[in-house]
């Protein structure tokens, strides 16, 4: 048998390959070096990720206040269907509080000034049944004070429907006022109540502290020519009032003559502003603003569920004029209307319909919508 022989070469070039596949012992393989990032390229990648961050922000944000809104716009809307439900069975609105203000001798509780007394509930209390709450309401009797004992753990009850998402302010139930700023106390207690962001129109006119012992009052008979009359109030804020809410109120449809869908219901009030309630009124109470501003300051109890827009008697800017306050005006008192969305606030109109009303919204408009009877023609908005 013919043997093959090696030549030298092929030896060297088979112990050649036969190195490389076998390393040597204690000679580790070679393997190829990462490159790891350098500082410049982290700090560019830093920057681009900080770059999309910040273009996705506001998208964000914006979806998430949109969230919101729609969902503060879904509570006026329940609120402006509970309250056609009650006008359909009672045939008048919920009054904007109760109060049994005149009588001889005054009745027990009656605040001496603003002749505010009990039982002081007010318009959202009634509504309670028409917003799946009838749990509650079958517990509360409003004929009593809305301060009695029984009562304690219900109106400090946290209900969503009152309750608007934007909200930078407070949602926990918070202690009545005094004027001094100082927790009111009434039949020896402190009352605590449950907090609202929305609130009822009073109209045009404010019947607050000057509603009671003041006897006489000054009202705007002309939002146009500023013209005023004196009127006998002696405790009955019907003669002042020209809107559907006000202490006692018994507004029926057929008494809106400036037609439902053109007559402002219910608005937004945030707690960053003052705090309101769904409760009720407490005499003697005082809504304190919850930061300054020139036009701001304690008012009297009935702004804990109502307010207005303006112009009112006596009720001047520093030139001499009416003060009409929109949405969000800046005079910022509490007893106008607050929201927290950009670029203004929900409003619930008398037919149920949410309106979304611009901060810049004409101050005589605001004002003819505010009426429920002045015979305004108002414009769009």
């Amino acid at each position: 048998m013919k043997r093959h022989r090696i030549s030298r070469n092929e030896a060297r070039d088979g112990a050649s390959r036969l190195s490389i596949a076998m390393p040597r012992r204690g000679k580790p393989a070679v393997r190829p070096r990462r490159r790891a990032f350098t500082l410049v390229e982290l700090l560019v990648v830093i920057a681009i990720v900080g770059v999309l961050v910040a273009m996705m922000l506001p998208a964000v944000q914006q979806a998430r206040e949109a969230a919101r809104r729609s969902h503060c716009s879904n509570n006026l809307k329940q609120l402006g269907v509970a309250l056609h439900n009650f006008e359909g069975i009672h045939k008048k609105l919920p009054p904007g509080y109760s109060s049994r203000s005149i009588g001889t001798p005054p009745p027990p509780n009656r605040d001496p000034d603003t002749w505010d007394a009990p039982p002081g509930w007010g318009w959202g209390a009634y509504l309670l049944p028409y917003l799946e709450e009838s749990a509650i309401d079958a517990r509360i009797d409003f004929e009593l004070p809305l301060w009695s004992p029984q009562f304690v753990d219900i109106i400090d009850d946290r209900i969503p429907t009152f309750l608007c998402p934007s909200v930078s302010g407070k949602f926990e139930p918070f202690v009545v006022l005094d004027d001094s700023g100082a927790p009111l106390t009434i039949d020896g207690t402190q009352v605590q109540v449950a907090r609202s962001h929305y609130v009822a129109s009073h109209g045009q006119e404010s019947c607050w502290g000057e509603c009671g012992a003041s006897t006489t009052g000054v009202v705007f008979t002309d939002i146009y020519t500023s013209a005023t009359e004196t009127v006998t109030i002696n405790g009955d804020a019907s003669k002042v009032a020209d809107g559907p809410f006000f202490r006692n109120s018994r507004t029926r449809f057929a008494k809106i003559t400036d037609g439902l869908s053109k007559t402002i219901f219910l608005g937004e009030h945030s707690s960053a502003l003052s705090e309101k309630t769904w409760v009720g009124v407490v005499p003697g109470a005082f809504t304190h603003p919850n930061f300054t501003s020139p036009e701001n300051g304690p008012d009297a109890a009935a702004t804990l569920v109502l307010i207005h827009a303006g112009p009112s008697g006596g009720e001047l800017d520093i030139t001499g004029f009416p003060i009409i306050h929109p949405i969000n005006f800046p005079t910022y008192h509490v007893g106008q209307m607050y929201a927290e969305h950009p670029g203004g606030g929900q409003i619930c109109m008398g037919d149920g319909s949410v309106r979304f009303v611009d901060d810049t919204i004409d101050l005589i408009l605001w004002a003819e919508l505010s009426s429920i009877g002045e015979g305004e023609a108002t414009g769009d908005f």
